[in-house]
């Protein structure tokens, strides 16, 4: 099984994607709505077909990515049954067992933090994701959504202390930088319930951790009783001028062949050097040239009119292009994804030498222009 540990910087939120790597199916855990577009863009990368999104409880302080990622991937939301949360596919109790692949996740209840909250372990015991039940020499606050101490103490000491000392524990949340611990560490050093810890010492420490209101706490519960569904419906917002997909490294790219279906209704630009144009590879008809490493500099003669497309020999250097756009106020920019490599590899049209039109340096001639001078 592959793990890959995602962060959202804004509410300090892990969200786990667990992967069979002979099928590829895979299962997300505790996923953030703003992170959908990351974590679909790696699971594609990775050429994964995403299962189960599992929500570990109904968060208060993030919206779950859950709907969105169904919208998208067509996966199934899983949820405990206790929350009688909407758009739920698999309503969990404890006990059950998810499956992808030859993999499997245990399903145990450790209500507390709230009456939902739900644990998942590994079928070999080697790891457990705790969500916010268990946490980095914590554990996840009563004070609530129907939290109870008393409950949470005897989930931790009775779902998640019976695990073996070198299970890895994966918490929901650190904000320390923490990325995780074991079941033997939190049992032997958690200042809240580990060691002689008693029921009343545990008690008596979270009724009094004194911690402010949840800032996201009427926005988010809402939201993820509905798993993640926006209220009216929408979506994050696509790009308006064209099927744009971002990378798991945050790039923004076009496929070549919408290229060549819209090539009027954007700006090219080539940002490899002159010497490039006549190679094996040509270039698009009607581009600009400008070199990348002169990029920062002369961005102010790219046009700000259309969308832009930048484009080099394999889509890396473009990359890079991309991003010196957008710190200059582009709004509309995109990779060209394979570069010129990948359009001579689908067979689509370039310019017949290096004297048809390309602009050093300066945008291209109108439309009306471009087609006369294409058929001189």
């Amino acid at each position: 099984m592959t793990l890959h540990q995602l962060f959202d910087h804004v509410s300090s939120t892990y969200s786990y994607l667990l992967a069979d790597e002979q099928t590829g199916e895979a299962v997300l855990i505790d996923s953030v709505f703003e992170q959908h577009a990351r974590d679909a863009a790696l699971i594609r990368e990775l050429g994964l077909r995403l299962v189960y999104t599992i929500d570990t409880h109904c968060h208060a302080d993030h919206v779950t990515g859950a709907w969105l990622m169904k919208q998208e991937l067509g996966s199934q939301i899983t949820m405990a049954r206790v929350y009688g949360a909407s758009n739920v596919d698999l309503a969990l109790d404890g006990g059950e067992v998810i499956r992808f692949g030859a993999q499997a996740l245990e399903v145990r209840a450790t209500p507390g933090h709230t009456a939902g909250c739900l644990s998942f372990v590994a079928a070999d015991h080697a790891m457990v994701f705790t969500g916010d039940a268990l946490l980095v020499r914590g554990a996840g606050r009563t004070d609530f959504q129907q939290g109870d101490a008393h409950r949470l103490f005897h989930s931790i000491r009775d779902q998640l202390f019976t695990l073996p000392d070198a299970c890895i524990v994966y918490p929901g949340h650190d904000y320390e930088g923490r990325i995780s611990s074991s079941i033997g560490e939190e049992r032997r050093h958690n200042p809240r319930i580990g060691g002689a810890a008693s029921e009343q010492d545990f008690v008596g420490y979270m009724t009094n951790l004194g911690l402010p209101h949840p800032k996201q706490l009427e926005i988010a519960v809402p939201a993820n009783l509905r798993a993640g569904e926006p209220a009216d419906g929408s979506g994050l917002p696509a790009e308006d001028w064209g099927p744009v997909v971002t990378t798991y490294a945050g790039v923004k790219q076009i496929a070549p062949e919408w290229l060549a279906r819209h090539r009027h209704e954007v700006h090219v630009l080539d940002v490899r050097n002159p010497s490039e144009l006549d190679g094996e590879l040509g270039h698009l008809v009607d581009v600009q040239l400008l070199p990348l490493d002169e990029l920062r500099a002369r961005a102010a003669e790219v046009p700000r009119d259309k969308p832009v497309v930048v484009v080099c020999q394999t889509g890396t250097r473009s990359a890079l292009g991309t991003m010196i756009l957008a710190k200059a106020g582009f709004t509309r920019v995109a990779n060209l994804a394979g570069g010129m490599l990948r359009w001579r590899q689908l067979g689509l049209p370039v310019a017949r030498d290096a004297s048809e039109p390309c602009k050093v340096g300066t945008p291209p001639s109108s439309p009306m222009q471009r087609s006369d001078r294409t058929r001189m």
